[in-house]
């Protein structure tokens, strides 16, 4: 990875951006991809796009999602402590003792999400229970509701905690926020690769970073409908069930390091997984396979039905510890994941359609 490559992803995912408030992340990822399109916009929502014009005026976009989960300030108590609601799939369970940046009207306020000591909080048989997000409490150095006022905050701000990535051993990343964040890196970097071919695409290829798809997708519906893509490849994160206690049986098995995995059933296309692992093939790239036999849980259960139906394909990139601050990935899972991107829309023709033959 270069080094603005890294400097790019890193700023991403350092950037605050929960659910319903995207749009600094959009911002950082608007600038960047903005450098090797043809132009970029956003919507009403903040749903943001990049295009780079083909050979002709068919469109396949690539899609993936901006928000990341985090917290919402619900409630604050007559001491000044906060209360709080989840944005998303936030975890309670692994909150307590936490650090977080709440977004407030005056900017940036720290906290910290208070932890009982051990010796205070068990029962009388030495036994507790995973806190609900009620249970919850935030301390900004405030000692009564004026004194948080007087920071900026109110009902109604969002919060992300305050971890950052950091590098692991063997071409690893942890840290916060690599759902999905990883993914708009991702389809960035394709567009970059695109951009610098000396030849041009045979489809004008749109780049998609879809707002709110942790609270049901509702980004992408809107987008899709604006942007009315007749071809879609959407990226977003799968589960590695490679750590210990995970039942292959029950979950499958998605490796990290394993390459970029490939969903079939319900939104994903045949044809369009088909031509995908034509790619792979063909380029050498190592691929998972996973199974979806009702929905993906993605923003492609929301696009592949709009209008008269757009064929599409979910591509995954194996991550451990989902919803956490500790979400991992490996390098060489991403550059394979560029190089099937990139191979996928270079494969297509002007001729190429991906309708099923009675």
């Amino acid at each position: 990875m270069k080094k603005e490559d890294r400097e790019f992803l890193y700023e991403l995912l350092a950037t605050p951006s929960p659910t319903g408030f995207e749009m600094p992340g959009q911002r950082v990822w608007a600038n960047w991809i903005g450098k090797h399109a043809a132009e970029t916009a956003c919507d009403a929502y903040g749903s943001t796009w990049a295009v780079l014009h083909g050979k002709s005026e068919r469109v396949v976009m690539l899609e993936s999602h901006a928000d990341e989960i985090g917290y919402m300030v619900k409630h604050i108590d007559d001491k000044g402590f906060l209360r709080l609601d989840r944005i998303g799939g936030s975890d309670a369970a692994t909150a307590r003792g936490r650090r977080l940046t709440i977004a407030g009207d005056k900017g940036p306020v720290p906290g910290i999400i208070g932890n009982t000591a051990i010796h205070l909080r068990r029962d009388e048989h030495g036994h507790e229970k995973a806190p609900q997000v009620h249970d919850l409490w935030v301390d900004v150095g405030a000692s009564n509701p004026k004194e948080v006022a007087a920071l900026g905050i109110r009902v109604g701000h969002p919060a992300v905690y305050q971890d950052g990535p950091i590098e692991l051993a063997h071409q690893r990343i942890a840290g916060r926020a690599l759902d999905n964040r990883i993914g708009g890196y991702i389809i960035a970097q394709v567009m970059k690769r695109l951009a610098a071919a000396k030849k041009k695409p045979a489809f004008t290829v749109v780049c998609l970073n879809a707002v709110q798809e942790e609270i049901g997708g509702n980004g992408a519906i809107m987008a899709t409908h604006r942007l009315q893509p007749e071809l879609c490849v959407c990226l977003d994160v799968t589960h590695a069930t490679d750590t210990p206690g995970i039942d292959h049986a029950k979950f499958g098995k998605v490796t990290l390091g394993g390459g970029p995995s490939l969903t079939h059933g319900t939104c994903n296309h045949p044809l369009v997984v088909r031509r995908l692992i034509d790619v792979a093939k063909k380029r050498e790239i190592p691929v998972q396979h996973e199974s979806s036999s009702r929905f993906s849980g993605t923003d492609t259960d929301k696009i592949f039905h709009s209008r008269d139906g757009i064929p599409s394909a979910l591509v995954s990139l194996p991550l451990r510890c989902m919803h956490s601050v500790v979400e991992t990935v490996d390098l060489g899972d991403i550059a394979k994941t560029i190089d099937l991107l990139a191979g996928f829309i270079e494969s297509l023709t002007e001729n190429d359609t991906f309708h099923q033959a009675l």
